[in-house]
Order: structure tokens, then sequence, then C-alpha cells
């Protein structure tokens, strides 16, 4: 009688010597000098963005964390911390444009989420953040894409409003600027340090 054939397991191995396994991801095998390289390697927008470097996941990350503060300013370190990682996952899946999350043949949310999950608890961070901090941190994400899309990415003001919304008034942000892959992770990894201290 044949025994059941067990899945193919899905490994990545990482520049600090971690095997991550993607199917069932351990806290264990998460370095933040992994998730800095990755992130600052990573292209927002597919890589369609104006400059002579791409506008990597790591700045985004920065640049959220930044504006979630601005929304909420008495937010906790952890929160703070949970806002930079928001996109973490990233590092080892790439960041992919919404239509084609939905197109991928497997539940790509819960893999996601499983290993967000571990990122965290690496850190010593809640598996999942409170439902009150992922309204804020949904919020600072749609603002951050709202100023990428027009000063990046090539949209016009009102095609960035009809997508994202109108971001509130009486905030600041900054000019967008992509940087060298290298300042990308550096800054990534700084804040995580300043957060972490």
């Amino acid at each position: 009688m044949p025994t059941k054939k067990e899945p193919p397991r899905a490994w990545q191995r990482m520049l600090s010597g971690r095997r991550l396994d993607l199917l069932n991801p351990s806290p264990l095998d998460v370095e933040i000098e992994d998730i800095a390289h990755g992130l600052a390697r990573v292209a927002r927008w597919n890589g369609q963005t104006k400059g002579p470097h791409a506008y990597s996941v790591a700045q985004h990350c920065v640049f959220v964390e930044k504006i979630a503060v601005e929304l909420k300013p008495r937010l906790s370190r952890e929160a703070r911390l949970l806002a930079l990682l928001h996109d973490a996952p990233e590092y080892v899946i790439g960041d992919l444009i919404s239509p084609f999350k939905a197109a991928v043949g497997i539940d790509y949310k819960a893999f996601e989420h499983r290993l967000a999950a571990a990122i965290h608890i690496r850190f010593g961070l809640p598996p999942k953040p409170p439902a009150d901090l992922e309204v804020i941190l949904k919020k600072a994400d749609i603002i951050s894409a709202f100023h990428e899309a027009t000063q990046l990415a090539g949209f016009t003001t009102e095609e960035a409003k009809k997508i994202f919304g109108v971001p509130p008034r009486g905030t600041r942000f900054p000019r967008m600027v992509p940087l060298p892959t290298g300042e990308a992770q550096a800054q990534f990894l700084e804040r995580f340090k300043r957060l972490t201290a």
C-alpha cells in the first residue's frame, strides 16, 4: 500500500545562514538584518517609480511608521515597531500588487499572516496587532500610497484621490526621494534599533 507523500518543504536560505520554512515559519529563523536586507531590495510599485533608484519597501515601512505617529502621536514603542514591521513578510515573498494576490492559487493572506506572526513573536510583539492599531496602520499605509503614487509613480492628484482618498489636512509629509539600496537598508535598521533600544 503506497504511503501518503509529504508536500515538499519550501525553504528560503537567508544571508545570515538561517533557513526559513516559508510554509511553517519559526520565529527562531527570523533575523532583523535579513529583513532589512530583503526589504531594501524589494521595489514598491513593481519598480515603476521616478528616479535612479527604486523606492523600496524598507523606505515605505519607515515612512508608514512616521505617518502612524502623525496620526496618533502617543503611540507606544511596541505600536511603532509594529508599524515599522507592517510589511516585513515582503522580505521573503516580495511586494505583490493586490490584484495579483487575489489571482494566486493559495490563500495568500493566511500565508502572509503566518510569516508576520513569526516575525512579530521574534521581536517580542503580539502575533497580530490589536484591532485599533490595525486601523491606524491601514490608514497610514493608504496615506503613504497616495504620496508615493503622486510623487513617484506618475499618478495625478485626482487619480490618486479616486483610488486612495484624500489624505488628512494638517499633517506633514516630506518630499519622497528613493534611496540607494544600502542607504534604505541602513535607514530601516537604524529605525528598528531606536525603537528597540
